[in-house]
């Protein structure tokens, strides 16, 4: 993977409960000097839009938890496209998941994929489940044709390369959580991952531009 690929392959992020407009613009800013994507909070969508009109722009939908009411995702989704959005990470419901509700989370899911016409990455947050309900929570994505999976949020738990080998038997993955350096990252590539959430974006480019001076 060359420099250009690799940085198209980093969603560089900032979604902590503080984050301000100002830390916003200095991370799209980043990802547009680096060219990478940006994730964002939605109510920072406009600021990220007007910060970075070229950078693709991802928010979350049902952050960071899962439990909103399904049309309350959907509204989400389809208010955050209509922004500016160009892609959205949308957390699976782990309650009604681990309660055996398969249906209701595929059809929750499903309402988000059907309401906008951008790319939507699955959030299962694996570190909170075992095997068997990765595998579900993964089936529950195809289910919905959602276009990725994507292995958490980060705040309960990080990205493992054996969780990455599980879900892309199902679809393209989004590696995220903990992934803090270059070598991080190239390893979840050689797992499988396609996409990196990362806060340490620069930091991935940068360990790439050393590892390959």
């Amino acid at each position: 993977m060359d420099r250009t690929a690799l940085a198209a392959a980093v969603d560089h992020t900032v979604l902590g409960p503080e984050t301000t407009p100002g830390d916003v613009e200095r991370v799209v800013g980043e990802a547009a000097e680096y060219g990478m994507n940006a994730c964002v909070p939605p109510c920072y969508l406009d600021i990220a839009r007007e910060a970075g009109p070229d950078v693709t722009l991802a928010t979350v939908v049902g952050f960071p938890h899962g439990q909103h009411a399904p049309e309350t995702k959907r509204d989400e989704a389809v208010r955050a496209w209509e922004v500016g959005a160009d892609e959205l990470d949308v957390v699976l419901n782990v309650g009604r998941l681990r309660a055996g509700e398969d249906d209701a989370v595929a059809d929750e899911l499903a309402e988000v994929v059907a309401g906008v016409p951008v790319p939507v990455k699955v959030i299962i947050e694996a570190p909170l489940l075992g095997d068997e309900e990765k595998h579900r929570a993964c089936e529950c994505a195809v289910a919905a044709d959602a276009d990725f999976v994507k292995t958490a949020t980060g705040f309960a738990g990080g990205a493992t390369v054996a969780d990455v080998e599980l879900m892309s038997e199902y679809l393209p993955v989004k590696a995220s959580g903990g992934i803090g350096s270059y070598e991080a990252a190239s390893g979840m590539f050689e797992a499988g991952a396609e996409r990196i959430g990362a806060s340490s974006g620069v930091a991935i480019l940068e360990g790439f531009d050393a590892a390959n001076e």
